[in-house]
């Protein structure tokens, strides 16, 4: 008998053991599963950039855990004033506002501070006045908070509230800088409403420590990304603002250039219906329109705005209208004292007298023909042809006697400038500004750009290349530039040629800057796809009517299409 008992009491003792290992097993096992699920969730925090959908994460993963039927998620304002809501989900109610949701919240803040002392009223301030966490079975029974909010949300919605979590999270400086708070914990198994409680809070407590790190650090990448915005915007402002002649220039090729880029990505067929911009893509192409510019930095303000022939740090062509004010007072002169000459000799009105007073009229009504002939030449708004350049040549040789001194009608420097045949700069200024679309890739190349921007300084720097390889810095062809480039040179190009602020130039009608965009594809100068595209889509008539003047606007988008 006794060997039966003794069979009999090892076997319950097997038994025990096993039941002990199974129960230690199975926890560890939930443990481990904890743990990982704890890991799983902090990378997926650490890896999302986004603020709204971070919140979401870190509400959704809370409620999670403990199986909560409700969350709100309350971020610490700058000034440590309030609590403002950002996120607030209730599964029963099927509520989901803030965050990701496209729903704002409308709930005002909830005061850190009443009267000038701490709010410990209100649970939600206290846990993030104090830093410690609030563990409440039910709000209905509890004391010292002040609960008649969600009690109001009860009655309006026919809610129970009954058990609460509140946990305040801190950045690893150990600052406060939100609050999750969960509402009605379930039993897992039965949906029973229960206190939050056992390892459940543990966890929550570790999430809620990693999701203030992970919200801290995606707040400091987006505080970072709005302050090299505004570094961008600044820096586009002041070339801007470098000249009175371009201000809005760079925004407004900006905004070009994204419509174009947003366009090429709609599209279902032809030639772009394979190419789609990536997010990142059109945020570097953004970055590249803004700083296209920035080259300019360097290209003296004389250049930049230089609206007349002889403009340089003052229009010189006040010199020259001094100068022929000047001859012809020489010319006043030697006729007066000839005159003078004749009378003395023939004491009276003679031939002579008649033909010289002929000579002198002919001779002022020639120079005044030659200064304004001078002055229209100095505008720059015509091609010169070859007789008006010989005939300038002619006045610029002409030459006038002054203090005994034999002076010509324009210096050399004078007659260069004057004989530019087109426009206002001489090859040496225009290559001073053509030089800023390769100082632009200079510096932009400087900058410590993150891979997802590698290729900024290549767009901004492309945008005055051509197709055929006759544009500028490098004469690229159209198998070495990229579709970004060219997006760019094209919306450069519009915004030239219909700016309506160049005091130096009338604003050119919409009919005529189409005929020469047309005529530019025709050449092989910009691409032709993008063009249409640009016309038909009708971004050409959005811009128009946003930005040229209604006089500017004399062709309709049908006859353009």
């Amino acid at each position: 008998m006794s060997g039966g008992k003794e069979y009999s009491n090892n076997e319950r003792l097997n038994q025990l053991l096993n039941s002990v290992v199974q129960e230690v097993q199975a926890f560890a096992e939930t443990q481990i599963s904890r743990i990982q699920r704890l890991t799983e969730i902090g990378i997926a925090l650490s890896a999302e950039k986004d603020i709204n959908k971070l919140l979401d994460m870190i509400v959704d993963e809370a409620m999670n855990i403990t199986n909560a039927d409700a969350g709100t998620l309350y971020i610490v304002d700058n000034d440590f004033d309030n609590l403002r809501f950002e996120i607030l989900k209730n599964r029963t109610l099927n509520t989901s506002i803030g965050g990701v949701s496209g729903t704002e919240i409308n709930l005002p803040p909830v005061p850190l501070h009443l009267d000038g002392e701490e709010n410990h009223a209100n649970v939600s301030s206290h846990a993030a006045i104090t830093g410690n966490l609030v563990n409440i079975p039910d709000v209905y029974e509890a004391e010292g908070f002040d609960f008649s909010g969600p009690k109001d949300y009860d009655r309006q919605t026919g809610y129970r509230s009954t058990s609460m979590l509140v946990i305040p999270m801190k950045n690893h400086d150990g600052e406060i800088i939100g609050v999750l708070q969960l509402l009605n914990a379930q039993n897992f198994e039965t949906g029973e409403i229960i206190p939050f409680g056992g390892e459940n809070v543990n966890l929550i407590i570790s999430l809620a420590s990693q999701a203030a790190i992970a919200l801290e650090n995606a707040e400091l990448i987006y505080s970072l990304k709005e302050l090299f915005e505004a570094f961008i915007k600044s820096i586009a402002t002041a070339i801007d603002e470098k000249s009175p002649y371009t201000g809005g220039h760079i925004r407004r090729v900006t905004e070009l250039t994204m419509a174009l880029a947003g366009k090429v990505n709609d599209v279902n067929d032809g030639p772009f219906s394979g190419i789609h911009f990536s997010q990142e893509e059109m945020e570097e192409l953004r970055i590249a329109a803004w700083m296209h510019d920035v080259g300019k930095i360097t290209t003296p303000e004389h250049i930049i705005h230089k609206s007349h022939k002889l403009e340089g740090i003052f229009d010189r062509i006040d010199v020259v209208k001094h100068r022929f004010d000047l001859i012809k007072q020489i010319k006043q002169t030697e006729y007066l004292e000839s005159k003078m000459s004749l009378l003395e000799r023939n004491g009276g009105m003679t031939e002579e007298l008649e033909e010289l007073d002929d000579q002198h009229r002919e001779i002022i009504s020639t120079l005044e023909m030659e200064k304004n002939f001078i002055i229209k030449c100095n505008t720059g708004t015509e091609t010169m042809s070859s007789e008006q350049s010989e005939l300038l040549k002619d006045i610029a040789h002409k030459v006038f006697i002054h203090n005994g001194e034999e002076k010509r009608y324009l210096t050399d420097d004078e007659l260069y400038h004057l004989s530019i045949q087109k426009g206002t700069l001489t090859s040496e200024e225009r290559k001073i500004i053509e030089n800023h679309a390769l100082v632009s890739i200079k510096i932009l190349s400087q900058l410590p750009f993150p891979k997802k921007l590698a290729r900024v300084a290549d767009y901004a720097g492309g945008h005055h290349e051509k197709l055929d390889g006759s544009g500028y810095p490098f004469g690229l062809t159209s198998e070495q530039l990229p579709l970004q480039a060219r997006i760019m040179a094209l919306a450069d190009i519009f915004e030239a040629l219909t700016a309506k602020d160049r005091p130096y130039k009338e604003p050119m009608p919409l009919s005529k800057a189409i005929d020469i965009l047309d005529h530019m594809c025709k050449s092989n100068h910009i691409d032709a796809d993008l063009y249409r595209l640009f016309i038909d889509s009708g971004i050409v008539l959005e811009y128009a009517e946003r930005e040229l003047t209604k006089k500017q606007i004399d062709i309709q988008f049908e006859k353009i299409a």
